[in-house]
């Protein structure tokens, strides 16, 4: 057996770069590239060995650690997890930064390959710059933040331990049922270290990923329940778009006359005009969705971890109604005592075995009837008509942009206005970061997305809230030459949860500016500061002005941003259900006591039902 002398970094970045996969039978580089943000703790191991490898295993570099990993996050969103990126970062801060955005992907199953500097393995030198030190546990550094954010968590002490551990990491990766970030803590005085690596361990892998079909006996009990109910109604999740299986859906849908409807992670899987189609379910729900599965006897959570949002706190469903879940992961199918099928969405789908079983045509067409109903809402919120607010802007950018076009989002109100009204045209259009609704993902997510999908409109929808968080990546996609036009929704801090606190009996407190401990209220300009990080920046005063500014980016290119003021106070009224927030049972507050009374009203309510 041959072998190659190499450092553990240049082993790991060859192995990286032979990493394929078959999608569709083309066999593509699993790993796009490699965010990388250098500092003492990975510049001259890794940075050296990705300089060596930088046609095979191309380097972005972007402003900040926990950006760059959720740009790394979307594009894996958008390709539907079968590419990915690596993301390194010096030790300390660098490394702490991604924590973060390693929860966004652990709780959305998403994979990223996360590789940040770690503290000397042989403790010559300890502390070194950054280090992190326990006094009960020598072993600790700042990368133990990783482990509950993680798939897989290893920390790197021996060169020859990525022999196994690189592997390993790649199964994670590449799992559907496991699938999320994997972190490999890479000593620095390791990286460096030499080691006679066989020569078999870089050739070229091929990856697939795996169809789990389901148990025969749990096929045949779903198969049971289909038939024993006369109004089923499919909630369609994130699952559905990850097993590629809308088109499947979408013709048991129509075979069977069974209604469906989306969490933010399945909305676009089937287009919004699909007559089976009832918008949104949940908190953020339409009145077509939430009227269905209040009334249904059998509820099929297709790719679904049934969230609170989409359960409406655990109160929306028919509490007679049979929950089923079809799911690749044990742990989600198995949620709210569902009868569970462990199985690929797809090849679930695929398999069952209806005959010419219809639901109740009754029930649907009143279903249909009620759709419409919402639609007539929708047109009248999104009209050009009137100030200008979240749903006006939504229905501006509808009216203008490509059919195919994609919209990114997270955090704040813009997830709640844009799940009940947002009309997607084209498969993976809408791309909502809403698992762990991380404010200051949009941006970052947007390139990521852009990337993805370099021949398709790229839209960000952002408060000003989160802009302020995290903005830095319009330098890097400026500097990357990349397509994207940003849309800031100013309405002066964080409305959103103005909302929230005043609507459980709260003042206005430390949320908008003007609530806020202040001695001058800043005069914040969006449009000089994203003139300042390279992008063509403007204001619209009106919505006509703002379909203006949209028509005028789609021609022009580049980066794009086009700023306007909304009204704080409204959001979109129609829709939606109960959410459960805990309003305080004790106060003096007069407002926050008859808060508590609903509160009460409501919690009581729900636990009648599941009694």
């Amino acid at each position: 057996m041959s072998h190659l002398r190499l450092t553990m970094a240049q082993a790991l970045t060859r192995y990286l770069a032979q990493q394929h996969i078959d999608i569709d039978g083309e066999v593509v580089p699993f790993f796009a590239g490699v965010w990388a943000i250098f500092g003492h703790g990975n510049v001259a191991g890794l940075g050296e060995a990705l300089s060596g490898l930088r046609d095979s295993l191309p380097t972005y570099r972007a402003h900040n650690e926990q950006a760059m990993a959720h740009a790394a996050i979307a594009y894996a969103k958008q390709m539907r997890r079968q590419r990915a990126f690596a993301c390194t970062t010096s030790i300390g801060p660098g490394a702490t930064n991604m924590v973060t955005a390693a929860a966004v992907a652990h709780v959305n199953r998403l994979p990223v390959l996360l590789l940040p500097g770690d503290v000397y393995a042989s403790r010559r030198p300890d502390p070194v710059l950054q280090q992190i030190e326990d006094f009960g546990d020598g072993t600790v550094s700042a990368n133990d933040c990783f482990r509950p954010v993680s798939r897989y968590f290893d920390r790197i002490t021996r060169p020859e331990q990525i022999l196994k551990a690189l592997p390993r990491a790649m199964s994670v990766l590449l799992d559907p049922a496991e699938c999320g970030p994997v972190t490999l803590a890479l000593c620095q005085d390791v990286q460096a270290e030499a080691f006679d690596y066989p020569e078999s361990f870089f050739a070229q892998k091929i990856w697939r990923i795996r169809r789990h079909p389901a148990d025969a006996l749990d096929m045949a009990e779903l198969e049971t329940a289909i038939f024993e109910a006369r109004k089923p109604v499919i909630i369609a999740g994130g699952g559905v778009a990850y097993a590629k299986a809308g088109c499947v859906l979408d013709r048991f849908a129509t075979r069977h006359g069974i209604p469906l409807c989306e969490t933010q992670a399945g909305k676009g899987v089937i287009p919004d005009s699909h007559p089976r189609n009832l918008g949104a379910i949940g908190v953020t729900g339409t009145d077509a969705a939430n009227a269905a599965v209040r009334d249904a006897d059998l509820i099929l959570a297709v790719g679904t971890r049934l969230q609170d949002f989409t359960t409406g706190s655990a109160g929306l469903f028919n509490p007679d109604a049979r929950i089923a879940a079809i799911n690749v992961q044990p742990f989600d199918a198995l949620k709210f005592g569902a009868l569970g099928v462990v199985g690929d969405a797809r090849t679930v789908l695929e398999a069952l075995d209806l005959g010419d079983y219809m639901a109740d045509p009754v029930w649907t067409e009143n279903l249909a009837a009620t759709r419409k109903l919402w639609d007539a809402k929708v047109d009248a919120a999104i009209g050009a008509d009137g100030r200008a607010s979240e749903p006006k802007v939504l229905g501006a950018l509808m009216r203008t942009i490509a059919d195919n076009a994609i919209v990114v989002a997270a955090a704040g109100g813009l997830p709640g206005d844009m799940h009940k009204i947002w009309r997607v045209r084209t498969s993976g259009g809408y791309h909502m970061e809403y698992g762990y609704s991380c404010m200051g993902y949009e941006i970052a997510g947007g390139l990521g997305v852009t990337l993805a999908e370099p021949d398709r409109e790229v839209y960000v929808l952002v408060g000003d809230g989160s802009y302020l968080m995290m903005n830095s990546e319009i330098a890097t996609s400026v500097m990357m030459g990349v397509r994207l036009t940003i849309v800031v929704i100013d309405n002066r801090g964080f409305g959103c949860i103005h909302r929230l606190q005043t609507a459980t009996g709260g003042e206005g407190f430390n949320n908008r500016l003007e609530d806020s401990h202040h001695t001058v209220l800043p005069d914040i300009d969006f449009v000089l500061h994203a003139r300042a990080l390279g992008a063509h920046a403007e204001k619209a005063g009106d919505i006509a002005a703002f379909e203006a500014a949209i028509t005028a980016a789609r021609t022009r290119g580049g980066v794009n941003v086009v700023v306007i003021d909304t009204e704080a106070e409204p959001g979109t009224a129609i829709g939606g259900t109960w959410w459960d927030v805990a309003v305080p049972e004790v106060s003096t507050s007069p407002r926050v006591q008859a808060a508590r009374a609903v509160y009460d009203q409501k919690l009581n309510a729900i636990k009648d039902q599941t009694a």
